[in-house]
């Protein structure tokens, strides 16, 4: 018997499809900003690895000597996502829905049994409630990284102003560090969660459009509950 089931309130919907190109806007703006002065890489002393980001990513993406345009956009951009992320927080504080969001004692090994079982090295699916240990962690996480991006931004926009923010988070070029290792963050979970979002299928993207899902219940779940 399939049956549909709530999932996702509204407001959390709203914010995070508002989130998703707005994240992707401010990455983007971003990368014109970083390619005045692109001094990150993974290398050895004098041996490079990987230089971040070579001439042609930059010419792919149309992303050289835009930078007055570039910190225009991020700018206007970070307002709006500090704004649906205080909305989105605080819808979660006061329904409630924080209580199916954040991670508690058992997250982490639910997490690691998801993990496996997505690898292909656990055969049962661990137990499935709203939302499993792995999600709670990454969706909590994703918080994190949202307010850690704002202080660390206005850290190196306004260096000056908030000398005193710079130095807390280990002075300017720390702060720099640190908001681009963010911006990576994201790209992660952007690949992570949309293999996973491919993975679970249809009716799982679909909850997040409507905020129903359709389940099926079997007969002996039937008898149990009634």
């Amino acid at each position: 018997m399939k049956i549909i089931e709530a999932k996702h309130p509204r407001a959390v919907r709203w914010t995070h499809w508002i989130n998703f190109p707005i994240i992707f806007g401010m990455i983007y703006t971003g990368l014109m900003i970083y390619w005045a002065s692109d001094t990150y890489r993974i290398g050895f002393g004098e041996f490079t690895v990987f230089h971040f980001f070579p001439d042609w990513f930059y010419a792919l993406f149309g992303l050289s000597h835009k930078l007055a345009i570039g910190m225009a956009w991020h700018f206007f951009l970070a307002w709006i996502f500090a704004i649906n992320g205080v909305l989105y927080v605080a819808y979660t504080m006061i329904s409630g829905e924080w209580r199916y969001l954040v991670p508690d004692r058992n997250s982490f090994r639910e997490a690691l049994e998801v993990t496996l079982h997505d690898l292909g090295l656990r055969k049962e699916c661990p137990p499935q409630g709203r939302f499993n240990g792995a999600q709670k962690i990454a969706y909590t996480g994703i918080v994190v990284m949202g307010l850690g991006s704002l202080v660390t931004g206005l850290a190196i926009y306004k260096v000056v102003q908030f000398t005193w923010l710079a130095t807390l988070l280990g002075g300017y070029r720390a702060a720099r560090l640190e908001h681009f290792l963010l911006t990576m963050a994201y790209l992660m979970f952007f690949l992570i969660h949309i293999s996973q979002v491919t993975r679970a299928g249809w009716n799982n993207f679909r909850a997040m459009v409507t905020g129903y899902e359709i389940r099926t219940e079997d007969a002996d779940a039937r008898r149990t509950r009634a």
